[in-house]
């Protein structure tokens, strides 16, 4: 097999990504994300269900009560990409979430204004919690606050709360339909969107072979191909999952999934850049997922291939490419029989809620900590704001809850700028309309064009979206109790620069080295998962069935998407990331390690290796388990001979270097620790001697 290097020098390893550096300046405030998209599809679907359930009840029941309508039509921003039978069902639980929302902050603003203050945080809390344990897509937490909050002026007193929340229930039950409308005439458009977003990242793959963003790329594509899983699975209706559409989409799901593995291979053997040709093939496939007809010809891989030896790593990449290429042309009413790569998926459709919950609360999961700093820094914003006199306490604990959900110190620190410079922009806006005395009709069509506004610009960057958000909850919360327009407006940005500060400090002093100390666990979380996976490939004596190679593949990617999540957070905390950023060559040769072993599970004939050098592997992944685990240098000794899967004794030795290199580093660090530290003891000596003359 081919590995790249020359003879004389060996293989070559692939040039190392330059770290995340997550920081505060100019291109972080007011730049774009780049790789997103204008989400002109969300932002109309969140325009019209808030015209329409606002205007409704403002028409029909009374302008004050229309607000509540209004936010609970927001449950049309959550589940966006999922399957439309998945999604009936969760956003139906998304507008129970709104209306307990909606339903809490009624009752207890009936009751006390500080009861309001512990509603609102209990909501922030709560909906950070279950959004998180649920894999509940962005907004997350943020509406369920905003509802709740709202909820906390709107006029009336206990005998009213069950009329604000069956409003709330209206305005969900308008999202859910406005949500769902597009199942008509595109029943499995989220479906074929999952994939062929796998094709697209796979491509952006391909180009990225041989430059410093390939382990970025790597993510990024086992990040896509994971969710087209997931949504994939979830599509998998009683009626629908025997059909050849669901059929073909099991196969074109299997091809990527595999393509991607073989291009991992190439990626750690190859330091030259990929002909653009496969790339573009790859883009051409992402078009074919829903359109069969404008499937690539797979002979214009033919020019690709020639020329290459016969077990070469990117010969297999193309072989691959076109072979999904002669699937996707096949239609789901040809008459053809099913291949096997169209057979049912191994695993449950539902997601086990229980178990989702269960484990969020152990010690290894960050969704714990996370859900406790927002609920204790919400509540004392809220409790802040009511103490010194804000007569819109309530906007302190809103701002603070969009603050926190930046994640770590450096992006919460961005949002907290973000939000103050795009609210007193948006104050601005805010005011200018209000002070126009706009007639009902226009104040509704105004708010909801705001609303549409706000999620087409939001994922592109916070600040553009706090500048279009504030004049939409200006507008309702002016519909719900009117209040003089300067002070409105004045109130409003004072309790935002509040809302952020107490947001910083929270993100400053609870549980700011959450991630820090769970990345070494979740790092030991992958090699323990690789070593599974290596050790059942290369032992002769087992044979890997269907659905065991599925588990592996499921477990050691969800692994590695999750060992960059953590390290991503876990840089960006403050001052901990210093000791952080060391380990991200450590990072690199864990994630690489992980992928191998992945495209070990995706070889159809594995090659596997005698039993003393199966138990050498098995005790070099402990030993470095063990090391990391210990905080110590790792003793790996000579390495087992791998001739059919080099890269991986490749990068288990780049491993054990990092490992020793960050090692020596603490060292260092903690001597530097304790020569201070003693030096701070002889002064305050010295000082006590001088006092004592």
């Amino acid at each position: 097999m081919d590995v790249g290097g020359s003879h004389d020098e060996g293989p070559r390893r692939a040039t190392v990504a330059e770290r995340p550096r997550p920081k505060v300046d100019l291109k972080a405030l007011f730049g774009l994300e780049p790789g997103t998209s204008w989400q002109w599809t969300t932002a109309v679907k969140a325009a019209v269900a808030m015209i329409v359930s606002f205007g409704a009840v403002a028409l029909l029941v009374e302008p004050r009560m229309a607000t509540l309508a209004a936010l609970g039509s927001m449950t049309v921003l959550y589940e966006k990409k999922t399957p439309y039978a998945y999604r009936s069902a969760a956003l139906a639980l998304v507008g129970v979430g709104f209306v307990a929302a909606v339903a809490v902050g009624s009752l207890a603003s009936a009751l006390s204004p500080w009861a309001a203050v512990f509603s609102i945080g209990l909501t922030a809390g709560l909906a950070t919690w279950l959004c998180a344990a649920w894999r509940v897509d962005k907004p997350g937490p943020m509406f369920f606050v905003l509802v709740g909050t709202i909820s906390t002026i709107v006029p009336g007193g206990p005998a009213d709360v069950p009329l604000h929340a069956g409003l709330a229930a209206l305005g969900a039950a308008v999202g859910w339909c406005v949500s769902m409308s597009g199942a008509a005439l595109r029943a499995r458009h989220p479906e074929y969107q999952a994939v062929s977003g796998a094709f697209r990242q796979l491509a952006k793959l391909l180009r990225a072979v041989g430059t410093k963003e390939l382990d970025h790329a790597q993510h990024r594509a086992s990040v896509a191909v994971a969710d087209a899983w997931r949504i994939v699975l979830l599509a998998q209706t009683r009626g629908y999952r025997g059909t050849p559409e669901a059929a073909r989409l099991r196969s074109l799901l299997r091809w990527v999934s595999d393509i991607h593995l073989a291009t991992t291979q190439v990626c750690m053997a190859r330091t030259e850049r990929l002909p653009d040709g496969a790339a573009d093939f790859a883009d051409e496939m992402a078009a074919s997922v829903a359109d069969p007809a404008s499937t690539p010809d797979p002979d214009d891989l033919d020019e690709l291939r020639r020329g290459l030896r016969p077990r070469s790593l990117e010969g297999r990449v193309y072989g691959l490419l076109a072979r999904a290429a002669v699937a996707a042309r096949r239609t789901p009413d040809e008459a053809e029989e099913e291949d096997e790569r169209g057979s049912r998926l191994h695993d449950d459709r539902y997601p086990a809620l229980w178990g989702a919950l269960r484990s969020s609360l152990t010690g290894q999961s960050l969704i714990l900590p996370t859900a406790l700093r927002m609920w204790i820094t919400v509540t004392v914003a809220g409790a802040l704001g009511l103490w010194i006199g804000l007569d819109h306490y309530y906007w302190v604990a809103l701002t603070t809850t969009a603050v926190l959900q930046g994640g770590n110190v450096v992006l919460t620190l961005n949002r907290s700028l973000q939000r103050s410079l795009g609210t007193m922009l948006g104050v601005l806006i805010g005011a200018l309309l209000l002070a126009q005395n706009l007639p009902l009709l226009a104040v509704v069509v105004v708010a909801g064009c705001f609303q549409g506004l706000t999620q087409l610009v939001v994922g592109r960057n916070f600040f553009y979206g706090s500048v279009a958000m504030t004049p939409m909850a200006l507008l309702l919360a002016y519909t719900a109790v009117p209040y003089p327009v300067e002070e409105l407006a004045q109130s409003r940005i004072i309790d935002t620069v509040v809302g952020s500060l107490v947001g910083m400090a929270g993100a400053l002093i609870l549980w700011r080295r959450a991630s820090a100390t769970r990345l070494p666990q979740t790092i030991i979380k992958v090699l323990d998962t690789a070593r599974r996976c290596v050790v059942e490939v290369l032992d002769q004596d087992v044979r890997i069935s269907d659905e065991r190679r599925y588990e592996l593949r499921r477990d050691m990617r969800a692994a590695l998407v999750s060992l960059r999540g953590v390290y991503d957070s876990a840089v960006g905390d403050v001052p901990r990331a210093s000791s952080t950023r060391p380990l991200w060559p450590v990072v690199v040769a864990t994630q690489r390690t992980g992928y191998l072993a992945l495209s070990a599970l995706q070889l159809e004939n594995p090659e596997p290796v005698g039993t003393i050098t199966l138990q050498r592997v098995d005790l070099a992944f402990k030993e470095l388990v063990s090391s990391l685990d210990e905080r110590r240098t790792p003793r790996m000794g000579a390495m087992p001979r791998l001739p059919a899967y080099p890269r991986i004794n490749m990068e288990l030795r780049a491993l054990s270097s990092a490992m020793t290199s960050a090692v020596a580093q603490d060292e260092r660090a903690a001597q530097k620790e304790a020569e201070r530290r003693a030096q701070r003891e002889r002064r305050r000596a010295q000082k006590d001697v001088d006092a004592d003359l």
